[in-house]
């Protein structure tokens, strides 16, 4: 997580839902986006317990441009 030095304004979630342990090329779900993200923290509801469940990517944003995404990371409920 970047220093709070005022130059993001906000951060863009985008997240897939998946049974798969790493992103697969055939049958991706597509990309679901939560857009103007003002806290370093998010909460996603209505996941279900052991199961591999979610990828998902976050990009910084400022007033004027959007930074890269990061690397897709999966996360599982235990």
């Amino acid at each position: 997580m970047p220093e709070n030095d005022g130059r993001i304004d906000h951060f863009v979630l985008e997240y897939r839902k998946t049974n798969f342990g790493l992103p697969r090329v055939k049958d991706e779900q597509p990309w679901e986006l939560i857009d103007y993200i003002k806290a370093t923290e998010y909460t996603l509801s209505g996941l279900k317990f052991d199961t591999k469940y979610v990828n998902l990517r976050v990009q910084a944003c400022n007033k004027a441009v959007a930074g890269e995404y990061s690397d897709p990371v999966t996360l599982e409920t235990k």
